[in-house]
């Protein structure tokens, strides 16, 4: 694996100058943008440092590298086999990261490889001037959110400061067995969408397995039900005790990262309000496109009320899509009949308030708004949860399914 080949000497320099090349996208604005220090350095920023010294033929300034790594994270199998490979470096060349002496131990090997090659990638981080596309919009008491990216094995923590959303920090994760895009019951895959913390599960009550403790999502959700997906215990979760971490495709279907980590983000998401959004298509882009889809959803939103306000069901149904279906199989029709406040009232008034956006995350082109809709008649007041997703449909955006919360 081109990542790890090493040689002494000439053939060291120029194999692991590429691939820091290859790991980091040469980006050195992506280095700017990280985290506050910690207590002690990310095994990430360890490894790097590990590779940069090699690519020198600084073999020995890497090998105590190598010991601090395994001394900060003693529990890092992935540590402990580049820190083997550089104890043999002195006596020997090493042409590829580890040396398996049975099949067993070459499927090991290679799950080692994998998180290697996914925790060097994260050395290139989207550039700081560009933000995820999929968060669109959060209500005011959502101070974060979570963006899990399939495709780099990455989760990506955001802050919300006054509206504008800001990048705190980014975590390695495990996902299901045969990747993402969960359908049914024991297949292996982690779910797609936009997903809340349901509750919290203190280790002590969990089995070793599941780390110090488990953040259970909402899956399935509502469009995961109208689309037929099935399935349940979809958790966010630690390691045992004996590993730091696992493969990048390990799990059954949860999203499972370091103990260290799961107790970090414990700390910051909240039950029911963090948005949790996982997706195998994240794209990061510049504000203004985020922008724009936010003002389209605002847009989108603001006609589906005003028809609302103005009791036009002619009109409000030309918002629902012909394939719009709602959690209890009712078309479009049925749905606005059944969801009208005082049916006959002229002098209606509807406000909508709490408004949160999202894109979906994969290629589906879908926006999911979530909102209170308050409506008064005269002296009678009515106020409801509900949460929207629409559908691209050639070039208008349709209802496709809406649910009370």
């Amino acid at each position: 694996m081109s990542y790890f080949e090493v040689r002494l000497g000439r053939l060291a320099r120029g194999l692991f100058c590429a691939a820091l090349m290859l790991a980091s996208g040469g980006s050195s604005a992506a280095r700017k943008q990280q985290a506050a220090p910690a207590a002690k350095p990310e095994p990430e920023q360890m490894l790097v440092e590990i590779y940069k010294d090699l690519a020198e033929n600084h073999l020995r300034d890497a090998q105590a590298k190598a010991d601090a790594l395994v001394a900060a994270y003693p529990t890092f199998h992935l540590g402990h086999l580049v820190r083997g490979d550089l104890l043999l470096m002195h006596t020997r060349p090493v042409v590829n990261l580890g040396v398996a002496s049975s099949k067993e131990a070459e499927a090991r090997l290679q799950d080692l490889r994998r998180e290697a090659a996914a925790r060097l990638r994260a050395e290139t981080k989207p550039a700081e001037q560009l933000q995820p596309r999929a968060l669109l919009q959060l209500r005011k008491d959502q101070r974060h959110a979570l963006i899990v990216d399939a495709k780099r094995s990455r989760v990506y923590l955001y802050e919300n400061r006054n509206g504008e959303i800001r990048y705190v920090n980014d975590y390695y994760f495990s996902q299901g067995k045969l990747g993402v895009n969960k359908v049914k019951e024991g297949d292996m895959r982690t779910p797609v969408g936009v997903y809340y913390i349901s509750g919290r599960l203190s280790g002590a009550k969990l089995p070793d397995f599941y780390g110090k403790g488990a953040l259970p999502l909402d899956y399935p959700n509502s469009w995961d039900r109208l689309n037929g997906r099935s399935g349940s215990g979809i958790w966010i979760h630690g390691v045992p005790p004996e590993t730091f971490s696992r493969a990048p495709l390990s799990t059954d279907g949860c999203v499972v990262v370091s103990n260290d980590d799961l107790q970090k983000l414990s700390r910051i998401v909240e039950v029911g309000k963090t948005p949790i959004l996982i997706g195998d298509q994240v794209e990061f882009v510049k504000p203004s496109v985020r922008e724009d889809d936010r003002k389209l959803a605002d847009s989108l939103l603001e006609a589906w009320r005003r028809d609302a306000e103005r009791r036009d069901s002619d009109q409000l149904r030309t918002h629902y899509s012909a394939r719009f279906k709602s959690i209890n199989d009712e078309n479009a029709d049925a749905w606005i009949t059944r969801q009208q406040f005082l049916p006959g009232a002229k002098r209606v008034h509807v406000a909508l308030q709490d408004t949160s956006h999202f894109r979906q995350p994969s290629h589906e082109e879908i926006i999911i708004s979530t909102f209170t809709q308050q409506t008064a008649v005269g002296k009678f007041h009515h106020s409801v949860r509900l949460r929207q997703y629409w559908a691209r449909e050639g070039a208008q955006w349709k209802i496709v399914s809406e649910s009370v919360l």
